[in-house]
């Protein structure tokens, strides 16, 4: 049976049209039938208008969302309270709402963002969501403008260009559908300018350009009016209301809109203490208020009187007027979008194809086919190779961090130098040499440790916005990242041991200098692994924190044992198999002293000169090292090095894939429950 058409009049004495969502049903909008004189029931129909711009890019199907009794539970406190609503394909959406009503959170969780503690049901063109199709031809724009800043816009486009759309377009396409955005977007003008000089409008123009080059259905926003001036807000606006004209659905969030401002969005989605007190067109607002007794001023802006009259009682009221969101109130002089032939999201779009029914999708060339070609659009190999480019370009063009990471070496490897002069081969001094290579392996490990606790932090929110709009996969990244850091960290190594292995007078043998200086490699790369691990966990300040106090301990026990190695106890000495560091000292001293080291020079210059220590198998038993073997303490190493590289790997899936995290999270609650 039909639902009853409900409508009003408006004080102008035109209809309102008022649409009310079904419970469990498709979307039904009724309009007046003046023919009839009663209502006339049309099904809408998702549709992308022709586009009159941006005519390279690939076609994708236009895309309805629909929510229905949406609930999100954070602990005990209800976020949301059985929400509902429908944002359109060629339709600006807004949703707004005092601090603390739920914005962003309705919007990640329309974006896939957020899974966990969500009840309810979200639609996409009649069919529930099929979360992993549908996360891949959406994008989200988040609140903060993350760019590469040392690439300029034009490079950053290639890039986007290259890892979002495969082989769907020729290079030249791509450079023609490159060129053709930022000259629809006005950022031409900037296109060899590099992205940390650009302005803040500038800034958002890039981050929207960059998602629409594989011209996604769905776009959201997170407060892309944050920290613009004026005239930046209107145009940034305008920008998106021209792009959600092409067909796509565009849904943004604003705390509190200027009047202007607020009449340009098509529906205006209002939240107040996680419920919809408002769904409509903007300019219907002021009578709907007007129909329960709340008079806007002519001289007020009506989303600012909105939320000055937020009581709880109002809040109740306009919510149960407006069925929480089940009731939209909609203008039929600005509808003017006619039913076209179904093209649906999910299970129907793979299997029309699948099928062989094309006739559903003949108005939509270069549409995804099968889902499983959804999974990238490029392959791992070349997802690594673009990666690799754009990581070491950046990595050559921030020259200030290159030079002041080789002045950092050139001069600690001075110092130390200085402090250890000549006491390589000097057998009165046995436990000064001990203290270098002990200051060789520190110096490694604080160094290497540091850099990543402090930058990655500001990456992963990169890579949480490139990955969640599926750029590129996981693996392809981190091989990526991992591999652009080897060259330069062999070189600036080698630079530092090259200076304290030859100031510190250490044997002149090229075995035990390979040695020795792979070690240090080693050393590095494992520090810099267990950077990275802390750094994906951690933000910069608690990172700043943890990787200090991590370090502390590992050094400790890596120093245990010096002068009486022989009588360490057993449970500490399978203890200190747990640091790294020793096994590096480890493998520095055996370096050094054994494999037939022969006996060292008593520069001792009293009247009865003696050293105890010119065997330096004396020296490898007091500390505790006696039959150790480098190649085992290289092995070792190299075992850490895997560890801290898994690990590092799995914390960055588990923060960045929401499934993952949210099954984990799912089976602890199981397991306190019981």
């Amino acid at each position: 049976a039909m639902s009853e058409t409900i409508v009003e009049m408006l004080p102008s004495g035109d209809p309102l049209e008022i649409l009310q969502l079904p419970r469990r049903k498709s979307l039904v909008r009724f309009t007046s039938n003046e023919d009839s004189g009663r209502p006339r029931a049309i099904t809408r129909i998702p549709t992308r208008v022709e586009l009159t711009t941006l005519t390279r890019m690939a076609k994708r199907p236009a895309v309805d969302i629909e929510f229905q009794d949406l609930t999100f539970t954070a602990g005990q406190k209800r976020i949301l309270k059985g929400i509902n609503g429908i944002f359109k394909s060629g339709e600006l959406t807004c949703i707004m709402g005092p601090s603390g009503a739920g914005k962003s959170t309705l919007m990640n969780i329309l974006a896939g963002y957020v899974n966990t503690g969500v009840t309810g049901s979200i639609i996409t063109n009649g069919h529930p969501r099929q979360l992993k199709l549908y996360n891949k031809l959406s994008s989200y724009i988040m609140q903060e403008d993350l760019l590469q800043p040392n690439l300029t816009v034009y490079e950053s486009m290639l890039i986007a260009a290259n890892l979002k759309l495969g082989d769907e377009l020729s290079n030249t396409d791509k450079e023609r559908a490159v060129d053709e955005i930022l000259t629809t977007l006005g950022l031409s003008k900037c296109k060899n300018t590099r992205t940390e000089r650009l302005s803040g409008g500038q800034r958002k123009r890039v981050s929207v350009a960059l998602e629409l080059v594989n011209n996604p259905p769905v776009i959201f926003l997170d407060e892309p009016t944050t920290g613009l001036d004026v005239v930046s807000i209107n145009s940034c606006v305008q920008l998106l209301k021209d792009l959600s004209r092409q067909g796509r659905t565009i849904v943004c969030t604003i705390h509190q809109p200027s009047a202007t401002l607020f009449h340009m969005f098509d529906l205006v989605y209002m939240l107040a203490r996680g419920t919809c007190i408002y769904q409509g067109s903007s300019h219907q607002l002021v009578p709907f208020l007007a129909h329960r007794g709340l008079n806007c001023p002519e001289t007020y802006n009506p989303a600012d009187y909105v939320f000055e009259v937020l009581q709880n009682d109002v809040i109740n009221m306009l919510s149960s007027e407006i069925q929480n969101g089940r009731i939209i109130k909609l203008d039929p002089r600005t509808d003017n979008n006619p039913p076209r032939s179904k093209l649906c999201l999910g299970s129907t779009l793979g299997d029309d194809y699948s099928s062989g029914r094309k006739d559903t999708v003949a108005t939509m060339p270069n549409v995804y086919g099968d889902v499983k070609t959804l999974q990238f659009p490029t392959s791992f190999a070349v997802q690594y190779w673009i990666l690799l480019q754009r990581m070491i370009i950046q990595r050559f063009r921030n020259s200030t961090a290159l030079y002041l990471q080789i002045l950092h070496h050139i001069f600690s490897g001075l110092i130390v130098g200085t402090i250890f002069w000549n006491v390589g081969n000097n057998a009165s001094k046995p436990f000064e040499n001990f203290k270098f290579c002990l200051s060789v392996a520190v110096f490694f490990m604080y160094t290497y440790v540091m850099v990543p606790v402090l930058v990655l932090p500001m990456e992963m929110k990169l890579l949480r916005r490139e990955f969640f709009n599926r750029w590129y996969g996981l693996k392809a990244f981190y091989l990526s990242k991992t591999m652009s850091t080897i060259p330069t960290t062999i070189v600036l190594t080698m630079i530092f041991n090259a200076i304290v292995y030859w100031m510190a007078d250490q044997p002149m043998e090229l075995t035990r200098f390979v040695r020795f200086c792979s070690i240090n490699v080693v050393l590095a790369i494992i520090s810099e692994g267990l950077g990275i691990l802390i750094g994906i966990t951690f933000n910069c300040t608690n990172g700043a924190v943890v990787g200090p106090s991590v370090m502390a301990p590992i050094l400790m026990v890596a120093m245990h044992g010096m002068g009486y190695g022989e009588r360490i106890y057993p449970a500490m000495h399978f203890l200190m198999q747990f640091s790294f560091m020793r096994l590096g000292l480890v493998g520095l001293v055996t370096t050094l002293y054994s494999n037939g080291r022969q006996q060292m020079e008593c520069k001792d210059y009293s009247p009865f000169p003696y050293c105890h220590y010119s065997d330096p198998s004396m020296l490898l038993r007091d500390l505790g090292m006696r039959g150790q073997e480098t190649g085992n303490q290289l092995l070792g190493l190299l075992g850490y090095l895997l560890l801290f590289r898994v690990l590092a790997f799995f914390a960055m899936r588990f923060r960045l894939t929401t499934e993952l995290r949210s099954q984990i999270i799912g089976y602890i609650h199981k397991i306190i429950k019981h």
